[in-house]
This record gives C-alpha cells, sequence and structure tokens, in this order.
C-alpha cells in the first residue's frame, strides 16, 4: 500500500493492483467490460471543458481517465504481457522520436527551435509513415466507432495533410445554398445550430443523421483509397 512521500503514480497502481486482489467488482472486470467506461470518462472530460467547469472539476475528471490506463495497464501485467510502466516508457520513446525539432535522439533538448507548426506536423506525418511503411491507406487508424461528426472531421484532415488534390468532398447542387450559408457564420455556436436544425429536419424526414453521415464518410474514404486516380503521385 502507498506510503508517505511515495510518488503519485507509484502510489496508484499499488492502489489498483490491491483492489483487483481483494474487491470481487474490480477484479471481475476485463478490457472488454472498460471500454464503456473509458469512453464515458473521455466525454465527460471534453463537457467539462467545453463548459467552464472549475479547475478541481477537470483535475477529477482527468483522474477518471488516468484510471482506465492503470486499469488496463494492470490487466495486462496480470497475464504476463506488459505494465504501466511500459506504457509510459513506449509513450515517452515515441514523444522523442516524433518531435525531432525538440529533442535529439538521446533525448536531450535541441539548441535552437526553429520549426513553424506546419513543418512540425509534415514531419510528424513523415515519421510515422517511416514508422509504418506498410500502412498505404491514409484513413487507417481512424477508428471506425468514432461518432459521425468525428469520422468526418477526421477523415477531411487526413486527406489533406495526405496530400490530396481534391481533399473536400464536392458540394452537390442541392445542398450548394447551406455550404454558403456557412461560409458566411462567424460562430461554433451558429454552426452547431444549424447541425441541430439539420438533425431536426432528417429525423422529420425518417432519415438517421448519424447513419447518414457514417455512410457520406465511407463513400468519401472510398474515393481516396490508394487505388484512386485522386491520390497523389509517388513523390509529390
Amino acid at each position: 500500500m502507498p506510503k508517505d512521500g511515495s510518488v503519485p503514480v507509484a502510489s496508484l497502481v499499488d492502489v489498483i493492483a490491491a483492489l483487483r486482489e481483494h474487491c470481487p467488482w474490480m477484479g471481475a472486470l476485463t478490457h472488454e467490460s472498460l471500454v464503456e467506461y473509458l469512453l464515458e470518462e473521455a466525454f465527460e472530460v471534453a463537457e467539462t471543458i467545453e463548459t467552464g467547469a472549475d479547475e478541481a472539476e477537470l483535475r477529477g475528471e482527468l483522474g477518471d481517465v488516468l484510471l482506465q490506463v492503470v486499469l488496463h495497464a494492470r490487466l495486462a501485467e496480470e497475464r504476463g504481457s506488459f505494465g504501466f510502466d511500459d506504457v509510459v516508457r513506449g509513450l515517452t520513446a515515441k514523444m522523442i522520436r516524433r518531435n525531432p525539432h525538440v529533442f535529439r535522439p538521446d533525448g536531450s533538448l535541441q539548441d535552437t527551435f526553429p520549426a513553424s507548426v506546419d513543418e512540425i506536423v509534415r514531419k510528424w506525418d513523415s515519421i510515422k509513415r517511416a514508422e509504418k511503411p506498410e500502412r498505404g491507406d491514409p484513413f487507417e487508424g481512424i477508428p471506425r466507432d468514432l461518432p459521425a461528426l468525428a469520422r468526418a472531421q477526421k477523415s477531411l484532415d487526413r486527406a489533406a495533410r495526405a496530400g490530396f488534390r481534391r481533399a473536400q468532398p464536392p458540394v452537390v447542387e442541392e445542398v450548394r445554398p447551406v455550404a454558403g450559408l456557412v461560409e458566411t457564420m462567424d460562430s461554433e455556436q451558429q454552426f452547431g445550430d444549424l447541425l441541430f436544425e439539420l438533425v431536426a429536419a432528417a429525423r422529420t424526414s425518417g432519415f438517421d443523421a448519424e447513419r447518414a453521415l457514417r455512410g457520406a464518410v465511407r463513400r468519401y474514404q472510398d474515393s481516396h483509397r490508394p487505388t484512386h486516380p485522386d491520390l497523389p503521385r509517388t513523390g509529390s
């Protein structure tokens, strides 16, 4: 059990290990049963930030997310796979490897930090491609279970960063007035109200807005797969 002066994270790991051993409810948890809690806690952090909740609430919600990470690591450690320290070491190494504008390969700081944000993004993407050269699909790694709006935005971002000549989907004539309306908006609140009205209109017409957008994202991704002529040529 934790002792005074112990490292906070190490104390948390010890507490979780004890709970896994002595608490029947905690001991029955699995990776699969924890998924719903991980998603719920992540959304609660987002809500805390977006609603401007106080710092104490944000601190608590971040702790709940950390709990999920520690629990998953503990489950893996119990079956002899990896532990929380391995997760931390792997993440630390990745941050150093993917940020050469800040770190040398040995982890020490560079003498200067001249990179712009665009340069950083390009370098990050090139390092990721070098780490996984077999990954030819720019949309690989985007979780299929992401909410449709998040998946749509992530897909558009990936397409733009991959250098597609046509990153934006074509605007069909029927929705061109809506696209033009968005261009006149000056706040996310206005855009959010418009989205809500579109969902309401879809419901009235018997459409499932989430399913409809998932289908649109799939069609967009399929049109930008590596075999599609819209892909940039090698070296571009």
